[in-house]
Formats: structure tokens, C-alpha cells, sequence
């Protein structure tokens, strides 16, 4: 089954955004993910600062 979530607070940092969204608990949850070709980095974690970190110290290998 495929999780439908809804975006918000969505910001680009370089190649990589940062979205907040609700998981399927009512939680709010952080995601970083690269948008460059062939790079499948991807993240999700409790708190916006490190999804945030997690986005600015990103190198991509494509």
C-alpha cells in the first residue's frame, strides 16, 4: 500500500528538499531527498533541524 502524504513547509536547500509532513500516527515528521538525477538519498527524522543538517552537508555521487 502506497502512504499518501501531503507536503508542507517545503523548502529547497541546493539539490535537496525539506518537507515537514503528518505521519500515520498524527505525528509531525521531517524528510530531506535529493531531486538530482541517479541520487537516492533520502531521509526522514523527528526534528526539522536535522533533516535541515542532514540537507546542507548532503554531497551528491551522481
Amino acid at each position: 500500500m502506497t502512504a499518501h502524504r501531503r507536503f508542507r513547509e517545503v523548502r529547497k536547500l541546493g539539490p535537496v528538499q525539506v518537507a515537514t509532513f503528518f505521519d500515520g500516527r498524527g505525528r509531525d515528521r521531517h524528510v530531506a531527498a535529493c531531486t538530482a538525477p541517479r541520487c537516492d538519498f533520502s531521509g526522514e527524522y523527528n526534528n526539522r533541524s536535522a533533516a535541515e543538517l542532514a540537507a546542507r552537508t548532503h554531497r551528491c555521487s551522481a
